[in-house]
């Protein structure tokens, strides 16, 4: 297990982290500048937090209290940094090598991890040689030399086109499925997040929020970044009515279909749980069509409700080209939303 509480300042950020991990792939998901890559710095040993700690699998890596701060060296450790940080000068063999601390295995252990990574004809070449596919594999086999027992991914596909990022996903799945420890992976995509990860920890302006299940950050985000970082595109402030919401920027109430918390203060509606109906009914309510955007498969409708107070936000409904061109009246339509699929925000 991964055990981290900790706390640093930089200038006039402050970071503010605490989650647990065992032995699973654990996401940080949060926006550029939210201290993500700060938080594997400070878990790697290369950043030194000013007060807290961290402690892996019973052993103390780091303690304020205490005193206690383990070099990188010694905290077993694995982390794969955005550019790899592969040893310009060597080659693919003598990278993974240099991992290898007994001498008498090193040829046995770095042909093996040559093998696994597919990477045994490019042996002999040195990083500037190689595609970003092939730095990735090398980087990922040095690290799994040292025999990590946590391995921390700082955005591992950032560096990617498009074309490889797909492929290469599929590969680092694959390879942490048999890593018997903690895996951190920092990201700030939700859907490789939801393709590789089992929970996440959201971090917002430096602060984590409550660790939470995949089906929890998609079906139930309790906090308004949680529901950003999901993809969640509609948003108003809300007041609890019961069962119900008002939004008065939209001069709507609508029903949740369940009690809704005094905490509330804002709801999320994701745009493709916009939907077009013929008419009055549950949750329903007229808006006129704003403006309309062609995407490559669908069109984003912009709504605004009949109800509507001036500069409130406009509706997104997301929904296929053909749905949209089937519709007869394109500058007005009446919607309608399901209570359950209101999120409830604090």
């Amino acid at each position: 297990m991964l055990s981290v509480d900790i706390q640093k300042k930089m200038g006039s950020f402050q970071l503010e982290v605490q989650f647990e991990a065992e032995n699973e792939t654990l996401a940080l998901l949060g926006a550029s500048g939210c201290g993500k890559s700060v938080t594997l710095k400070c878990v790697a040993g290369i950043l030194t937090p000013d007060e807290g700690k961290i402690a892996l699998d019973g052993v103390t890596l780091y303690d304020s209290a205490a005193k206690v701060n383990l070099p990188p060296q010694r905290r077993q450790v694995g982390y794969l940094f955005q550019q790899y940080a592969l040893f310009p000068n060597m080659t693919v063999r003598q990278n993974i090598g240099a991992a290898i601390l007994d001498k008498r295995a090193r040829k046995t252990e770095t042909d093996g991890l040559l093998r696994r990574f597919q990477l045994e004809e490019a042996a002999a070449l040195k990083p500037r040689q190689l595609s970003g596919g092939q730095q990735q594999r090398t980087a990922l086999a040095r690290i799994l030399a040292s025999r990590p027992r946590a391995i921390l991914l700082d955005e591992p596909f950032s560096a990617l086109d498009s074309y490889l990022k797909y492929q290469l996903e599929l590969e680092l799945t694959e390879t942490l499925e048999d890593f018997p420890g903690t895996v951190l992976w920092v990201s700030h995509d939700r859907g490789e997040v939801f393709r590789s990860c089992r929970r996440v920890c959201v971090l917002d302006h430096g602060k984590s929020q409550r660790t939470l299940t995949l089906r929890e950050l998609f079906h139930q985000p309790e906090t308004e970044a949680a529901a950003r970082l999901s993809g969640c595109k509609n948003y108003a402030d809300a007041v609890p009515k019961g069962t119900a919401v008002f939004l008065p920027e939209w001069g709507l109430t609508l029903d949740c279909g369940r009690p809704v918390p005094e905490t509330v203060r804002r709801a999320g509606i994701r745009a493709h749980h916009v939907m077009i109906v013929e008419g009055p009914g549950p949750n329903a309510f007229p808006c006129q069509v704003a403006r309309v955007i062609q995407d490559v498969f669908a069109a984003i409708v912009l709504l605004r409700p009949e109800g509507s107070v001036p500069d409130a936000p406009l509706l997104r409904m997301e929904l296929d080209r053909e749905a949209w061109a089937a519709v007869s009246n394109k500058d007005n339509s009446w919607i309608a939303i399901q209570p359950s699929d209101i999120l409830l925000l604090k």
